[in-house]
């Protein structure tokens, strides 16, 4: 029997301890350990984990190929090459000094599909079928053909040995997991009634096929061609008879790379972050995982924020900004209550001879002005500027936007401490590494080298001593 998810496993790769936390180093480190592929919603960061796990394997003497089946050009754009297609790329940039390498490459869908054909047809039948408009159509976008494609790319990968490690990214959403039903999908596909009746012909054959075709079942086929169109249903009618000897082994390298997913070599990681939606997903993976019987390692949750000072509650920091904010309110009352005063003394317009009644007989002749310096009058009539806060008052103004600020974040973490909860309270058995909130995006593989050595360091302070998912990690704090 294969173990579910959470069941240990002594064959499996090392991926810490059931529950708790997540070692990552030691699941890398495992040669056991072939294939990891991460799988999550969108926007969680699923393409950055997977090229920082492979980086970081490759760094510690690994030969590892990153595939991506997300369309994004994230993963080339992080791993500092142009551009990615079918073919694995090495990065340049990496520490190779244990012996490790790194490659990447993204499936492209079409080539892949002729590949296949090329490489299971003589040349003259695979000429025919790259040409078949039919064909054309399904290898570039039939629905599910991406899925089963991912599949046949990474069975080659696995085939050929090259690499000792092969990290999946796949697509956003619950798409993610849309390979594992491509061959029950593709079997269906093939037993189905449709094919059966186009490959009537070619099981017949000759003129007599064609005869019996059209006799024997005219109706379905005339209604096939009012609903597809003539021309269309005689290329589905050329593709299938083409194809016919190659069902088979569709079918066959489908179903040996669905039982590698599952066998011990591979690891799943699910990839979330500390969102309602986000967690929801994840718990679907993971359900979904352990009903195909497909061996999962842990979740890795990314964008955890954290403060340096937890101890300092929200209702406390927001009690001592509202204190300090009423003290600068009197402050500020006081200074305009100041500037009043100063206004409040005789001027011109009290005076019954105006401008003469404010000067003295003997006051002295004023002094010639200076070019650009504003005049003795002007100088009388300008009110007096309003004191502002200085000194501690103006440190009261900073200190209240900061304390508004931390209860904020602390808010935050309450609402992500509360979803996590939630989720370990639902798998309890899934062990989980967390990833600390960056200020910015990673861009490069110095961003990527960051993430993995806090993946590894998420997992390096468990102590193993039974904790639980939620308490027992102590990411480094942005």
């Amino acid at each position: 029997m294969t173990p579910t998810a959470g069941q240990p496993d002594r064959d499996r790769p090392s991926a810490g301890r059931e529950g708790g936390v997540l070692a990552v180093d030691p699941l890398l480190d495992d040669p056991r350990t072939r294939i990891v592929v991460c799988c999550g919603a969108g926007g969680v960061g699923k393409t950055t984990t997977a090229a920082a796990i492979g980086l970081r394997a490759a760094e510690q003497g690994r030969r590892v190929v990153v595939l991506t089946i997300d369309p994004a050009r994230r993963l080339a754009q992080s791993m500092g090459i142009d551009a990615l297609d079918n073919v694995p790329r090495r990065v340049k940039g990496v520490d190779e000094a244990a012996g490790g390498e790194l490659h990447a490459m993204m499936l492209d869908m079409k080539r892949t599909f002729d590949e296949i054909v090329e490489a299971h047809a003589d040349p003259e039948r695979a000429a025919a079928i790259l040409a078949n408009p039919f064909y054309q159509s399904l290898s570039a976008g039939f629905a599910g053909t991406q899925e089963y494609m991912a599949m046949e790319k990474l069975g080659q990968l696995r085939a050929r040995d090259e690499w000792d490690l092969i990290v999946v990214d796949t697509p956003p959403s619950r798409s993610a997991l849309d390979f594992l039903d491509a061959p029950g999908r593709l079997g269906s596909f093939l037993d189905g009634k449709l094919i059966r009746v186009l490959m009537a012909p070619a099981k017949v054959g000759g003129r007599a096929g064609m005869k019996f075709l059209n006799v024997g079942m005219s109706m379905m086929t005339g209604a096939l061609g009012k609903l597809l169109g003539g021309q269309l249903l005689r290329d589905v009618q050329t593709f299938v008879t083409a194809m016919d000897t190659m069902f088979g082994g569709f079918r066959t390298r489908a179903d040996a790379t669905y039982r590698l997913l599952q066998a011990p070599g591979t690891a799943f990681l699910v990839v979330a972050a500390p969102e309602q939606d986000a967690l929801r997903e994840a718990a679907y993976f993971v359900e979904r995982l352990a009903a195909d019987r497909m061996p999962l390692a842990g979740l890795v949750l990314n964008r955890v924020h954290g403060s340096e000072a937890a101890h300092l509650s929200a209702e406390r920091a927001l009690a001592a900004a509202e204190t300090l904010s009423g003290a600068g309110d009197e402050a500020r009352d006081e200074g305009q209550r100041a500037g009043e005063e100063n206004l409040a003394g005789p001027g011109i317009v009290d005076q019954e001879g105006g401008k003469t009644g404010l000067r003295s007989d003997d006051a002295p002749e004023a002094s010639p002005e200076l070019p650009g310096s504003p005049s003795p009058r002007a100088a009388r009539l300008q009110p007096p500027a309003r004191p502002e806060p200085t000194g501690p008052h103006g440190s009261d103004r900073l200190a209240v936007g900061l304390l508004r600020l931390h209860a904020e974040r602390m808010r935050l973490l309450a609402r992500e401490q509360r979803t996590r909860d939630r989720f370990t309270a639902l798998h309890p058995e899934v062990p989980v590494a967390e990833v600390a909130a960056l200020p910015g995006d990673v861009h490069d593989l110095s961003g990527l080298r960051d993430i993995g050595a806090r993946l590894a360091a998420a997992g390096a302070h468990d102590d193993g001593g039974g904790t639980t998912p939620a308490a027992g990690t102590q990411p480094a704090r942005d």
